[in-house]
C-alpha cells in the first residue's frame, strides 16, 4: 500500500524536475487547416512578450529576445517543435539584448547588434555591434568577430554563404547622447555589412538604396531582399514613417534594384522563406495622427514574378513578433497586440498562429 501511495507523488515529483529542467510536455495534436480556415491556433507561447525575433534550424522555431517593461531584455530562448506542438526553454541567450537581427544559415542561427541598455543615467537603448552564433542542437552560443558598426533594429540574410547585414538605427555621429531616445535625434542607417561564415570576418558593400530600420531582410535565389520598415527614425512614435519600398541586392554585381512595393506599408514585421522563392510578411505597426495600429495583414512576395499576393491575415494583429517558415507552414508567434504609446501596460500576447501555406498561396 505504500508504494502505492508513493507513485503518483514520485510521478508528479519526476514532471515537475522535468519543467524546472526546460524539457517540454506534449501538448494537444495541432488541429488540421483547410482552405476555409487555413489558421491554425498551437500551442501558446509560455512567456508573452513584445519585441521577439524568430528562426528556423532543424525544422523547428526558435523563439528569441523579448522585453520586459522599462526595455529591460529578457534574453530568452525558447524552441518549438511542430511535432510535438510543445516548447522548451533553452539555454538564455549570451548577451541580453532586444532588436536584434537573426537568421539562419545550415542550421546554425546568426545573431547580429541588437540594443541593451546604458550602463548608468536614464534609460536609452544603446546600440551594439556583437555577433554571435547560436548551435540549436547542442544549445550552444559561439561570439563571432563584432560588426564594423554598431546597430539595432537592423535585419540580416543570407546569400551564396554569406551573410548580409542591413540597415538599422544607431546614434548620431559626434552626438553625446545617452543610447537612441525617440525624444533625441538619431541615425537611421542604410549600412550594409557582409559576414563570411568561414572566414569570421566581415567587409562593408554597397549601401541600400533607401535608409530604413524594423524591417525584413531575406535571401532567396542567391539574392537579398530587403522590405518595408521604417524611415525618419527608429521610434514608430517619433516622427517616423513606414515604408513599402523593396529592394533586391545581387552579390555578384554589388547593386540595389527597386522591386514591386509592398502592398500594405508597415514596420516591425515578421516573416520567412518558402520554397527558396516566396516571402511572407506578416503582421506590424503603424501610426498617425489619426490612429495607433498593429496589423493582422500576411503578404507573399513571388521572387521570382516579382508580384505580391495578398493572403488571409493573422486572427490576431501583432507587431513585434517572432515569425518563421517549416514545411509547408508559417508560424506567427506571440509580439504586442498594440502599437507603442497606447497607454496599455501589457499588451504582449501568447499567440502561436500557424497558416497553412500550400493551402493559399497561388
Amino acid at each position: 500500500m505504500n508504494s502505492l501511495r508513493i507513485a503518483p507523488a514520485a510521478l508528479s515529483a519526476m514532471v515537475l524536475a522535468a519543467a524546472a529542467a526546460g524539457m517540454a510536455l506534449a501538448q494537444a495534436p495541432l488541429p488540421q487547416p483547410s482552405e476555409a480556415h487555413p489558421w491554425v491556433q498551437g500551442a501558446p507561447f509560455p512567456d508573452p512578450s513584445e519585441e521577439v525575433l524568430g528562426a528556423s534550424a532543424g525544422g523547428k522555431l526558435y523563439v528569441f529576445a523579448g522585453l520586459a517593461p522599462g526595455w529591460k531584455p529578457k534574453a530568452m530562448v525558447v524552441e518549438y517543435d511542430p511535432g510535438t506542438n510543445a516548447w522548451t526553454k533553452k539555454r538564455p541567450m549570451r548577451l541580453p539584448s532586444h532588436h536584434v537581427a537573426f537568421t539562419t544559415l545550415n542550421d546554425k542561427i546568426y545573431a547580429f547588434g541588437g540594443f541593451t541598455l546604458p550602463q548608468s543615467g536614464s534609460p536609452g537603448w544603446t546600440a551594439l555591434n556583437n555577433a554571435f552564433e547560436y548551435d540549436p542542437a547542442a544549445d550552444e552560443w559561439k561570439e563571432l568577430a563584432p560588426m564594423p558598426t554598431s546597430r539595432g533594429a537592423a535585419a540580416a540574410g543570407v546569400a551564396n554563404g554569406k551573410i548580409y547585414v542591413t540597415g538599422g538605427v544607431n546614434s548620431l555621429p559626434g552626438v553625446n547622447e545617452n543610447g537612441v531616445h525617440p525624444a533625441r535625434p538619431h541615425n537611421v542607417m542604410a549600412t550594409v555589412e557582409e559576414y563570411d561564415p568561414a572566414a569570421n570576418s566581415w567587409k562593408s558593400v554597397r549601401p541600400m538604396l533607401v535608409a530604413r530600420n524594423h524591417h525584413m531582410a531575406v535571401g532567396a535565389g542567391g539574392k537579398i531582399y530587403v522590405i518595408g520598415g521604417r524611415i525618419g527614425a527608429g521610434f514608430i512614435s517619433s516622427a517616423s514613417n513606414n515604408i513599402d519600398l523593396v529592394e533586391m541586392y545581387d552579390p555578384a554585381a554589388d547593386l540595389w534594384t527597386p522591386r514591386t512595393r509592398m502592398p500594405t506599408a508597415r514596420s516591425a514585421i515578421a516573416g520567412g522563406l518558402y520554397n527558396n522563392a516566396q516571402i511572407l510578411v506578416a503582421g506590424g505597426e503603424g501610426q498617425d495622427a489619426r490612429f495607433l495600429a498593429a496589423f493582422k495583414a500576411v503578404e507573399a512576395y513571388d521572387t521570382a514574378l516579382n508580384r505580391w499576393q495578398i493572403l488571409p491575415s493573422m486572427l490576431h494583429p501583432r507587431h513585434g513578433l517572432a515569425a518563421g517558415v517549416i514545411g509547408n507552414r508559417f508560424y506567427a508567434v506571440s509580439g504586442d497586440g498594440q502599437s507603442a504609446g497606447n497607454g496599455i501596460e501589457h499588451s504582449a500576447v501568447a499567440f502561436n498562429e500557424i497558416l497553412q501555406i500550400d493551402a493559399v498561396l497561388k
